[in-house]
């Protein structure tokens, strides 16, 4: 619940955070600001707690996704050009390193959990694997079938394997969470 100071208005966050402001002896003038969420039913706010939640865990999957884009293309570049690796074996390795990254940025920081699981990092792999074949798919489906330019294709693709490794590494990989 916040609070205003009406004598100085100062907006608080608790009763007596802003009572050294008012004079010894006067009455505290400052009234509860309930938030608007409070205004809504119980079940109405979990379903509002629950979307900004879902929106919040959706951003993080963008951020470590995109990310994982940059580690990928970097190691990509390191693998060939460094080691001088053949590309479709160091694009493999980019494509696990990559997959490495965004997995643990995922388990800790989009889904909160502190201890590792090997079975988690197992199914975040067959989830991106299946999203690999998505995005491939999709790709070579729009520029062989539909003429569409190789580039657009692709970001349709990458859109299209986006929204079903949140979906499925959501439900599946982190045991339904929102």
């Amino acid at each position: 619940m916040a609070y205003i100071d009406y004598d100085n208005n100062i907006p608080t966050d608790a009763p007596g955070r802003a009572a050294s402001l008012a004079e010894p002896g006067q009455p505290d003038r400052r009234i509860p600001i309930p938030s608007p969420l409070a205004a809504l039913p119980g079940r109405v706010q979990q379903l509002v707690l629950l979307q900004r939640t879902r929106l919040s865990r959706v951003s993080k999957f963008l951020l470590v996704g995109a990310t994982g884009a940059l580690v990928n293309s970097l190691a990509l570049l390191l693998l060939v050009q460094g080691t001088h690796l053949p590309l479709l074996l160091a694009s493999a390795l980019a494509a696990e390193l990559s997959i490495l990254h965004n997995f643990s940025w995922h388990d800790r920081w989009t889904f909160g959990r502190t201890q590792l699981s090997w079975r988690r990092l197992a199914r975040f792999n067959l989830v991106s694997l299946a999203g690999l074949v998505i995005t491939t798919a999709t790709l070579w489906l729009l520029v062989r079938h539909l003429g569409l330019y190789y580039l657009a294709a692709n970001l349709l693709g990458i859109s299209l394997a986006t929204a079903w490794n949140f979906a499925v590494n959501s439900c599946w990989t982190w045991g339904g969470a929102p």
